[in-house]
């Protein structure tokens, strides 16, 4: 993956945003997988874990995060017992795949094994014909113990219907994904030994035996190598870019306001936030929440209590009571980060007829009437204003009003959690697809935005 026409075009910011992302993304196949990413870099800055059910003991200065169920993750520093409030940016570990089903082998006795799967998420099915896939996740061992797994290699492949059987297919046909978009995985052939079974393959790349996997989560992955590509190597491609995307990008940002001490910066002029926003009085939160695109409600979503429990038990463990947790709520602010659409270059007319975000635009400001998202006058100030502060071009994105769209993670962990919020994210191409186009120069505007809205704490 080159991006030295990246660097040559835009500079080296630019570039080394977009590969560390890249890189990052390269090793997150699953949400499970997303979140050791984000848990090895937290650890390598000095961030020490907590577990959900012991004792918290935080101290002033201290850097801290806890994962639920594996495939969430919250981390936040302590800048001082009597902090005023929290400042979060939120984003989804989770991406459109197929899961794998229990017991899945399903054998074309003399032919082929193919494998049973299920959608996870509103996908586009189509894009995952033809390509090569391989399988990740996670598998619970007997007695208990649960280890990541990720067959590296080409194994799996969902075979297309050539034209000459199809004639019509160029006219649009509905897919079915029980019998059009099962995968794979090996050849039955006549007087030749047998092949290993899936859950032995599976095994192997686990470091055990079949015998020992009780159960599982495991979904297909598209290998496709990441590309970057345009005149000026101005866009990048690649799996899993909604919503990994933001959640690396603003990570990094996260961890550079940190500095070497963890402490941000005093300097807090001109960041777009309150006015009454004092350095060193906000505690800094970073979360990635799983199964945003199923709808959140699970113990690890945006639906569930893990935002709310851990900024709760941050007070409690600093000797704060119930009343201050409210006040501290009160005077909080939450971006939800999750990708957005770009204009379409064979589809403009999809877009709204004036707020049309493209790729290498900047943070993209997201506004719905239904409040899908939860941008308003006053949280869209603070992103315009926070972006100004460090030169991050900001657009807006607004949908057709006659055209339905998505939500995010916003509105839902407010329901919990009742905060000032807004919903932004990186302009894209194929939301939903096995592989998908950005800007090159995003992951640095996030990166540095990021930096910026934390610098206050």
């Amino acid at each position: 993956m080159d991006l030295s026409l990246t660097r040559q075009y835009f500079g080296a910011a630019a570039q080394e945003a977009a590969a560390q992302v890249l890189s990052l993304i390269r090793k997150s196949p699953t949400a499970f997988h997303a979140v050791r990413t984000v848990t090895e870099l937290l650890s390598a800055a000095g961030y020490t874990e907590l577990a959900e059910n012991r004792p918290w003991s935080l101290a002033e200065g201290g850097r801290y995060f806890v994962t639920r169920n594996g495939s969430s993750v919250i981390s936040f520093r302590i800048p001082g017992k009597d902090f005023r409030g929290y400042r979060i940016i939120a984003s989804h570990s989770d991406s459109p795949a197929f899961k794998i089903k229990e017991a899945p082998e399903m054998k074309i006795p003399g032919y082929y094994v193919k494998l049973n799967t299920e959608r996870y998420g509103g996908m586009l099915m189509n894009p995952w014909f033809d390509r090569p896939l391989s399988v990740a996740g996670r598998v619970v061992l007997r007695g208990g113990e649960t280890r990541l797994v990720n067959v590296d290699r080409d194994l799996l492949m969902i075979p297309g219907l050539a034209i000459h059987m199809d004639r019509e297919v160029n006219r649009g046909r509905e897919l079915n994904p029980q019998k059009d978009l099962l995968p794979v995985f090996a050849g039955e052939l006549p007087g030749t030994e047998g092949h290993p079974s899936f859950m032995e393959t599976v095994a192997a790349a686990a470091g055990c035996c079949a015998e020992e996997i009780i159960t599982h989560d495991l979904f297909l992955y598209d290998r496709t190598p990441q590309s970057v590509w345009g005149a000026r190597g101005e866009f990048i491609s690649s799996a899993r870019l909604d919503d990994l995307e933001c959640a690396f990008g603003s990570l990094l940002g996260f961890l550079e306001s940190g500095g070497a001490s963890g402490n941000g910066s005093a300097d807090n002029a001109g960041n777009g936030l309150p006015e009454n926003a004092e350095a060193g009085l906000y505690v800094p939160v970073h979360a990635v929440f799983d199964n945003e695109e199923v709808g959140s409600m699970t113990k690890q979503g945006a639906d569930s209590t893990f935002l709310q429990d851990t900024l709760r038990r941050i007070g409690l463990s600093l000797g704060r009571t119930e009343e201050q947790y409210y006040m501290a709520v009160a005077e909080s602010f939450m971006v939800s980060a999750d990708n957005a659409h770009a204009v379409h270059p064979n589809y403009p007319e999809k877009a709204d007829p004036v707020n049309r975000p493209r790729m290498n635009g900047g943070i993209v400001l997201k506004y719905s009437a239904n409040q899908k998202y939860t941008t308003d006058a006053v949280s869209g100030a603070v992103i315009r204003e926070t972006c100004a502060a460090v030169g991050v071009p900001c657009q807006i994105f607004t949908n057709r009003s006659d055209m339905a769209g998505g939500s995010t993670l916003g509105n839902i962990s407010g329901a919990h959690v009742s905060v000032r919020t807004a919903d932004i994210g990186l302009a894209q191409l194929a939301m939903h697809s096995p592989y998908e186009t950005a800007g090159a120069l995003d992951p640095d505007y996030l990166r540095r935005f990021a930096g910026e809205f934390y610098k206050s704490c």
